[in-house]
């Protein structure tokens, strides 16, 4: 059942930051096209900056979150943990991974709230005439926030088994 666990969270923070990978392309392709149309041809790509930063650099940012949190590359302050071993290690662990879940509970509630605000208005941005709804990225936030919280909880319930890498 582990083992089937840990497929499972490492598949979807994998997938999850191998699509922030595909935005990093998606991007040097937009922005690669950009400025070799607006110096040939003198007709750049409509909405350029408005969908790389509504976007791309949004996907680029948060969807590997729970892929960082899994790996426990994220930023930690351990000044105390190393002196804490056995079952005091093993409660700070868990301490640790409930105070970093709550957080994430936090952001993804309230950056769901302000998804639905922005769904509800379907907002929009217009560049050049062309309206781009950007509505939609505000979905990337409480979903990447969510599913780090889960792997927060899981690391907490299941840290890693000694003797394995990151």
């Amino acid at each position: 059942m582990r083992e089937r666990l840990d497929r499972l969270v490492n598949s979807v923070t994998s997938g999850l930051a191998l699509l922030g990978s595909v935005a990093v392309i998606a991007m040097l392709v937009h922005i690669t096209a950009y400025v070799i149309l607006r110096n040939l041809a003198s007709a750049p790509v409509p909405a350029t900056v408005e969908i790389v930063s509504h976007y791309y650099m949004v996907a680029i940012a948060f969807l590997p979150v729970a892929w960082a949190e899994r790996r426990g590359d994220m930023i930690s302050v351990e000044i105390f943990s190393r002196f804490l071993v056995g079952r005091a290690g093993r409660i700070n662990q868990i301490f640790v991974a409930l105070v970093t879940f709550a957080a994430y509970l936090a952001l993804t509630y309230t950056t769901w709230l302000v998804a639905m605000r922005e769904f509800s208005a379907r907002s929009y941005v217009i560049s050049l005439s062309v309206a781009i709804p950007v509505w939609p990225s505000y979905f990337i936030l409480p979903v990447a926030f969510a599913l780090a919280a889960l792997v927060a909880l899981y690391r907490g319930i299941a840290p890693p088994v000694q003797g394995t890498a990151k």
